[in-house]
């Protein structure tokens, strides 16, 4: 498979429109790095027959799709509503009940239980993405919330509830995403992206579950509650990874925030070594039309700019009626901003313990001769991956090829920015290791005879200890 060559990363949200293995092969080749199986939508038989397609996709073009499994997290709905919808006029009460009936214009079923305890006077409840809001007139601190219809219009079932001022008692991880977890985790999916972080401590607790299954997932933490930015250096510190889900968090926060919040927690993710996806309505219009709005091609080329590691697709690819014109375009852009305006060699202010002084200042090192010498590529070997989320974090112009001897790795590092995974295992001296997989490079034309290759390894190489050495190295 000849696959589009470019540094940042497309996550593909998989559905009906792209569950094929012919389609998905297609957008494969068309750019997709990182298949999302979105947890809020469909049966765990139709996830898990696309997980043995992404999977048969891998072993027979030889490619490493990662798969990120996005639990549903504490999500508030509305139950069940009239047929057509209930017409909410301004200025009209409404009751919110925790008894499940059919909802109309004077009463409307919530699935969230504590509410009418959790909820205080005043306080705002935005429903179905914040087209419809209330306010808090009373509660019985039992089963009923009276409000006031601020701004109306139609509700209908199952819509979205954001209570940006509340503080919800709700855990992280309801019954239900156990159940996903636990489903998922049998089949070594390698990365988990939890929804509705609030603090650091909701990380922690999915972490220990993964390690008690003896599982190696990562963890995606999405950003989208006050809360979360609140709380964001110790969550970024906590977690593998970040989303910035703008869909909510443009909700429960001011829209004119998010611009500005998205640059701020790209930065500290890098200043951190963790990826970063940029996600929620890149390309929302190509749904239905083959060919996306201005505003959103310059959506996409801002959050290339801005540095993320991902730009990710959700409806456009799951259910849409374009799911490979989607990937296609994506990557035009993507490679277009690359090519012409990409702000390379991006300096960093690196915040790691002392433990990693070491390391850290060899693959930093590595990134700046790279620069110094117009290498072609930084060569690294690593079984923890550490090195890969180092190096990347630096958006070198050089190609950065990862050489590992753990399996798991190959299909993890491919969200991070411009990485690029081989499979090796031989442990030689650290000299011939490195002549081995420069050879390996030269030999699939990555590297050519002349170029300069910076390598990082660790010495001795069988102890696969951290990264403590550097090498530039001309190919011969």
């Amino acid at each position: 498979m000849e696959k589009v060559q470019k540094r940042t990363k497309i996550v593909a949200t998989l559905g009906p429109a792209s569950a094929k293995k012919e389609v998905l092969t297609s957008m494969i080749a068309k750019g997709v790095d990182v298949c999302r199986l979105n947890f809020s939508h469909g049966s765990q038989e139709d996830h898990l027959k696309v997980i043995h397609t992404i999977r048969e996709i891998n072993q027979e073009h030889q490619t490493n799709i990662s798969i990120l499994a996005d639990l549903q997290g504490p999500k508030i709905r509305i139950g069940k509503m009239k047929e057509g919808g209930a017409v909410l006029l301004n200025g009209a009460q409404v009751e919110i009940t925790t008894q499940e009936l059919i909802g109309d214009e004077n009463r409307i079923y919530i699935t969230y239980d504590s509410f009418p305890q959790d909820v205080k006077e005043d306080e705002i409840i935005l429903l179905d993405d914040g087209k419809i809001q209330l306010r808090v007139l009373r509660t019985n601190f039992a089963d009923t919330v009276w409000c006031e219809v601020v701004h109306g219009g139609v509700l209908t079932s199952r819509k979205g509830v954001n209570l940006p001022n509340t503080k919800v008692s709700i855990p992280s991880l309801t019954d239900e995403d156990l159940d996903n977890l636990n489903f998922v985790l049998q089949y070594d999916v390698e990365w988990i992206g939890m929804s509705f972080v609030r603090t650091a401590e909701d990380i922690v607790k999915l972490k220990e579950i993964i390690a008690a299954k003896g599982k190696t997932a990562r963890v995606i933490a999405k950003i989208e509650k006050p809360e979360a930015i609140d709380n964001i250096d110790d969550i970024i510190a906590a977690t593998d990874g970040i989303m910035v889900a703008r869909g909510d968090l443009g909700v429960e926060m001011p829209m004119e925030d998010v611009p500005v919040l998205q640059k701020m927690i790209v930065k500290k993710s890098r200043n951190a070594s963790k990826p970063v996806i940029i996600a929620t309505q890149m390309l929302e219009s190509m749904i239905t039309t083959p060919r996306p709005t201005r505003a959103e091609v310059n959506d996409v080329a801002n959050s290339v700019l801005d540095g993320a590691d991902a730009v990710m697709l959700s409806g456009e690819t799951s259910v849409g009626e374009f799911p490979e014109i989607v990937i296609e375009t994506m990557s035009k852009i993507i490679v277009h901003v690359e090519q012409t305006s990409y702000p390379y060699y991006n300096s960093k202010k690196s915040d790691h313990g002392t433990d990693s002084v070491i390391p850290d200042a060899i693959c930093g090192s590595s990134v700046y001769l790279a620069e110094k010498t117009s290498a072609s590529a930084i060569v690294a070997m690593t079984y923890s991956g550490y090195t890969a989320f180092e190096i990347s974090s630096y958006r070198p112009n050089a190609d950065i090829y990862i050489f590992t001897g753990n399996p798991v790795l190959l299909n993890t590092l491919s969200l991070l920015w411009g990485v690029k995974t081989f499979f090796y295992d031989k442990f030689e001296s650290t000299d011939g290791s490195i002549h081995d997989v420069n050879s390996l490079l030269k030999a699939k034309n990555l590297v050519q005879p002349g170029q300069i290759v910076i390598n990082t390894a660790s010495t001795p190489l069988h102890k696969k200890g951290k990264t403590n050495t550097i090498k530039v190295t001309e190919v011969e």
